[in-house]
């Protein structure tokens, strides 16, 4: 498959997991009567996961992250050449999904932008966390990610079942997390929201690439370390 349909993949990938994860963030987390919530929240973005998995994963391996796409890299299971092209087009497919989501959460009379599922620490964190607490919480989160993320698809691992333990992975990194910063661990989906949202979200937005790419890093070189054989 061509590099270009492959960016393309990534590209339609971090469209729907922004749309469907901060989509449901913003649309449907605030309306008491859904209940949604949390929790809801953390299950669309594992679902975004789960169903763009298995839509793309055996075209471009399904990112939708540049964490996971850096990640990967040092575990040696991606072409550093090929960087570039994944991180460009899963930050434009973010940052479109981030615009339909405004374009549509704007046609609400009295709408306003507020926090817009951007991610944060201080003032900003949804309750207050700390730099500290979200610095650990992105690059431990992230690391456990791309931890789980090698070994599902190890060719050693159960075969078809990668998408179910990585997508059920994002829903309890939600879980855990959203309380803390919102939840990024993806620099893609951080800054999508964060250009929409501007203000202290853009100043604090160097956080989360810096914390998820380190966190990916560390996973990746961990899993290599335990899964060698000898």
């Amino acid at each position: 498959m061509s590099l270009a349909k492959r960016g393309l993949a990534e590209l339609i990938g971090t469209f729907w997991l922004v749309l469907g994860g901060c989509g449901s963030a913003v649309l449907a987390a605030g309306i008491p009567e859904l209940g949604l919530g949390y929790l809801g929240v953390s299950f669309a973005f594992g679902f975004t996961v789960v169903t763009m998995a298995y839509a793309i994963g055996h075209i471009s391996g399904c990112h939708l992250n540049p964490a996971v796409s850096i990640g990967l890299v040092a575990g040696g299971r991606f072409k550093a050449a090929e960087l570039p092209h994944y991180i460009v087009a899963q930050v434009i497919g973010a940052v479109l999904a981030a615009t339909v989501i405004y374009l549509i959460a704007s046609g609400k009379a009295g709408f306003e932008i507020g926090g817009f599922a951007a991610n944060g620490y201080g003032e900003a964190s949804p309750h207050g966390y700390s730099l500290q607490a979200a610095l650990i919480s992105e690059v431990v989160l992230t690391a456990v990610f791309l931890f789980i993320i090698m070994g599902a698809t190890d060719a050693r691992a159960p075969a078809g079942l990668a998408p179910l333990a990585i997508g059920l992975t994002l829903t309890l990194i939600h879980m855990i997390s959203i309380p803390v910063t919102n939840t990024s661990v993806n620099p893609a989906r951080s800054t999508s929201q964060a250009i929409f949202a501007g203000g202290i979200y853009m100043e604090q937005l160097w956080l989360f690439w810096l914390a998820p790419i380190v966190g990916g890093i560390i996973g990746a070189l961990v899993y290599n370390c335990v899964s060698k054989k000898n």
